[in-house]
């Protein structure tokens, strides 16, 4: 088959430029109308990759450039979302590693490159962000090569194609000096390098399904590369499950091309093409989709198992059904079971009583996207302090660890290093990063991870830098120590008042402003001390007859710590909950009674 066409995923740490270099991509290659008004980003497809600048959905999408066809996949860069990634890099022939000329590569970069070079596929590496004031980019490519070697890359993928490339100002070049151009070079690389599809359009029709999503009219929409033959709309299909068990039969309802940023409808397809089609109502991703006569299955990548749990409940706040409108444990079951549907990195357990579940995934971040998303859409939980998931081997306890690279300013890395090896991290390499700064890599239990990152923040001023990846399970390593420091729990409900948060500022920060609702055993703040200690934040001032001497001064108070919801959710204790509402994010005792409370602390100990 001699069809010009190419199909490519693009590799790339979060924050080194990748959707922005696909925009340029999408501009240059005449994608979009000179005079069509196209945003920033185009391929960050929901507000939360707008807002946080990170890839979540791995998302196919295709550009014309000379009469050749290129299917471009951009790939999540976090590896909370890495189930997405080991399943698209089955629909490539080739991988554009992009590396940012400052930072080099980094955990992310390498976990996603390590599974490219393990299938096999040939690397191009663009150094990108060039003009950046503190770029090295000859010590960069350098780096990747050491990379590559580390990964066991064979000969042919060492001796990867490079260029020298600006991604927000559209151009790439052979030369490092060049400071204008445009992306001409890059597509002329592609189209070199990365072998044509070369799958066998006579064969009978089979399709691995390595991307899933829902749709309101088309059902059940799965994505991936035709492996061999052709179809055409309204053929017989049916599904097999990887051990080659008939899953389902159906028909080809519908099938769609990649154009751009759009799904179009087209009449048939074949080996080679990267497709999108609906028909099947249980078919899921790693099934193979196939003519009735294929029998065997298309080996698929199994997909890593979770390392992470949090405990979603019904929020039983007083507060509650106040903010949201999704509040039942119904709606919630609905929601999960649907998210688990298209996302296959996520499992769910019901508990007994049925009003909580555990969601287990692959790390915080993967979870923390979940919760944002389900509480903008209007819903209203508890969530619970996030618990690692240990495995039994030959009668040991074993539990997950992760590479942790952190780069930090000089000054601060002798903090950085009491702190993690506090919990339990190995240090297993540190070196100067040049201009004043410190790379250093860690081995350390997920556990000890919960919650630190907050921390981090504050004893680097703001200028750590810290990436995590899993790494293994390993041999249990003991307790480790939790939060230092007690909290205030509110005593009563109502509203806060002023004066009174003026006299508990003495007692440690607060979380709260003045006017905030309050209810009992609701966390209002930090202790200064490491125990729990109850207050009235309603207290108000005693009212006399008598003219007091001194003007009374006016309450200056200092502002409150406004947590985001990774923040909460890393900061509660195993005997805390945070309260998820579409407008507020609530730190509470999962007992609110006193008295309940104190009974439990004793039946625990």
């Amino acid at each position: 088959m001699s069809r010009d066409l190419r199909n490519v995923a693009i590799i790339a740490h979060v924050d080194h430029g990748k959707t922005t270099l696909v925009d340029q991509l999408f501009r240059q290659s005449g994608t979009f109308r000179d005079n069509q008004r196209v945003e920033e980003r185009a391929m960050d497809s929901n507000d939360l990759e707008k807002e946080r600048g990170i890839t979540i959905l791995a998302k196919c999408t295709s550009v014309e450039w000379n009469g050749t066809r290129i299917n471009i996949v951009d790939t999540p860069g976090h590896a909370d979302f890495g189930a997405e990634v080991e399943r698209i890099l089955s629909m490539v022939d080739g991988v554009i590693l992009l590396v940012d000329s400052a930072e080099g590569p980094m955990p992310q970069t390498k976990f996603v490159t390590g599974k490219a070079l393990a299938l096999g596929l040939r690397p191009i590496v663009v150094v990108n962000k060039i003009d950046r004031g503190d770029a090295r980019p000859q010590e960069v490519l350098d780096e990747v090569f050491d990379l590559f070697a580390n990964l066991d890359a064979n000969d042919d993928q060492l001796d990867f194609p490079s260029l020298w490339a600006s991604g927000r100002d559209g151009y790439a070049s052979e030369d490092e000096h060049a400071r204008e151009g445009n992306l001409e070079p890059l597509f002329k690389l592609i189209v070199d390098h990365v072998p044509a599809p070369g799958l066998d359009t006579e064969a009978p029709f089979s399709f691995l399904a390595t991307l899933l999503d829902r749709d309101n009219f088309m059902g059940r929409v799965l994505t991936g590369r035709v492996q061999s033959g052709k179809i055409d709309v309204n053929d017989p299909i049916h599904a097999l499950d990887p051990d080659g068990n008939v899953v389902e039969v159906g028909r080809a309802t519908k099938l769609l091309a990649f154009d751009g940023l759009e799904r179009v409808p087209v009449e048939h397809a074949q080996a080679g093409d990267i497709i999108a089609l609906a028909g099947l109502e249980k078919a899921t991703v790693s099934n193979t989709i196939a003519d009735p006569v294929v029998k065997t299955p298309i080996a698929a990548q199994p997909i890593d198992p979770p390392t992470l749990a949090m405990q979603f409940s019904v929020n039983d706040s007083p507060l509650a059904g106040r903010e949201g409108s999704k509040v039942t444990s119904r709606m919630i079951r609905d929601r999960l079971y649907r998210e688990a549907e298209t996302n296959v990195a996520i499992r769910i357990t019901e508990s007994a009583d049925k009003d909580s579940f555990e969601v287990a995934g692959r790390g915080e971040l993967q979870l923390g996207v979940l919760i944002e998303t389900m509480r903008r859409e209007g819903f209203e939980l508890g969530i619970s302090r996030p618990r690692v998931l240990f495995r039994e081997e030959n009668g040991q306890r074993m539990e997950p660890f992760e590479t942790v690279v952190i780069d930090v300013d000089d000054e601060h890395s002798g903090t950085v290093v009491e702190k993690m090896q506090r919990r339990k991290a190995e240090l297993t390499e540190m070196r100067p990063s040049g201009q004043g700064k410190t790379r250093i890599t860690f081995s350390a239990p997920s556990r000890g991870l919960i919650g630190y990152h907050g921390e981090f923040l504050s004893d680097t001023r703001g200028t750590g830098i810290m990436n995590r990846l899993f790494e293994k399970y390993d041999t249990y390593r003991g307790v480790i120590e939790g939060r230092q420091n007690g909290v205030l729990i509110s005593m009563v409900p109502g509203e806060a008042v002023g004066y009174a948060l003026n006299v508990l500022e003495d007692r440690g920060e607060l979380f709260i402003r003045p006017q905030a609702k309050i209810y009992e055993g609701m966390i209002i703040g930090e202790n200064a001390k490491p125990d729990d200690l109850e207050v009235n934040p309603m207290k108000s001032k005693q009212l006399t007859n008598f003219r007091s001497t001194g003007k009374d001064d006016a309450i200056r108070l200092t502002p409150p710590r406004v947590m985001t919801l990774e923040q909460a959710i890393a900061y509660i204790d195993d005997d805390e909950m945070v309260e998820v509402t579409p407008e507020n994010i609530r730190l509470r005792k999962a007992i609110l009674d006193p008295h309940e409370r104190k009974r439990a602390k004793r039946a625990a100990q």
